[in-house]
């Protein structure tokens, strides 16, 4: 199973996120992923910034480690037309490390461009379109395209990296396995559930593809203080993703999660100094069928600890 770090753009600025990724290929992480983030989910955390600037940054401050956005919602703040050419992009400058993850998005992030927040079904028709307008894009030549949300005249990416992108999709059930697994080239979920990794596979055209997830962690030396941050910061990651998708902001979040209390977070991230929880929890995703997993160390000013601890002392234990 590949380890990778999460550069969370919710909670660390651009320069930090940067040096981050740094260290996080040094300290022998495998891939690294970014989020996609307008807004941050929850007024403590404190930070967004434009992830697509970030990436160009970290494909010149890194040599190997693989790059991924965890995710791009292409379909509301950004046409797909656009993310197709910032993604060819990005792979062009880090010499074909970089993997488009895409989702359908959250009602935090793409309220922004006043266009409303449609239904769910409507989300996943709009992610189908935007996946085949960037396929055709990665096809090369002009490409045209007529559907019932988007529209492309005669586009054409001018520098097409040598390696084509690769695109892993989000999925949460069966009805988007479903749709996505016979036209994206890797899965992406949140849950260690065997079922999604099961159906992906036996719906996926081919052999058996790339399964990736996240997990939260709030590592640090004082269990105490680590809870207590992984409250104030990421209570809002227990509500679900069909909750979270709905939210317009942080106050609304912030409301959401008032009940929500520390030995609450504490239950379902591991927090606190314990290599060995960590490794409990990675062996369940590992179990359902995932190949890859982010972990994302809570509290943007933890990083550089959480660094030498990866180092030193959680990936040998997980690589043993």
């Amino acid at each position: 199973m590949r380890i990778g770090y999460t550069l969370m753009t919710e909670q660390a600025g651009p320069n930090d996120l940067v040096a981050y990724a740094t260290g996080a290929e040094k300290a022998g992480f495998d891939f690294e992923v970014m989020s996609d983030h307008y807004s941050p989910w929850l007024d403590e955390q404190g930070h967004s910034p434009y992830a697509w600037s970030v990436l160009g940054a970290v494909t010149q401050s890194t040599d190997q480690v693989e790059l991924m956005t965890f995710v791009t919602c292409p379909t509301m703040r950004y046409h797909p037309a656009v993310v197709a050419q910032k993604a060819a992009t990005v792979q062009a400058l880090s010499d074909g490390r970089f993997t488009l993850g895409l989702g359908a998005g959250e009602n935090l992030n793409e309220h922004v461009v006043g266009r409303g927040w449609p239904s769910a079904n409507v989300r996943h028709e709009m992610l189908a379109e935007a996946v085949q307008i960037i396929g055709g894009l990665f096809d090369g030549g002009y490409f045209n395209y007529s559907g019932n949300h988007f529209r492309v005249d005669s586009a054409k990416l001018w520098d097409l990296p040598e390696q084509r992108v690769p695109i892993a999709v989000a999925v949460s059930g069966s009805q988007s396995v479903t749709r996505f697994a016979p036209i994206a080239d890797a899965m992406i979920a949140v849950e260690a559930d065997a079922s999604l990794s099961s159906e992906w596979d036996a719906t996926k055209l081919g052999p058996p593809s790339r399964k990736i997830a996240q997990l939260p962690v709030s590592w640090g030396e004082d269990r105490d203080a680590a809870i207590r941050r992984a409250h104030e910061q990421f209570r809002w990651f227990g509500g679900g993703w069909k909750v979270n998708a709905e939210l317009p902001g942080p106050a609304g979040f912030a409301g959401a999660t008032q009940f929500v209390k520390p030995e609450d977070v504490a239950a379902a991230i591991p927090c606190g100094p314990d290599v060995d929880e960590i490794v409990k929890q990675v062996g369940e995703f590992e179990a359902a069928g995932f190949t890859d997993l982010a972990l994302i160390q809570i509290g943007g000013d933890q990083q550089e600890g959480f660094l030498r601890f990866a180092e030193d002392t959680l990936l040998p234990a997980l690589r043993g």
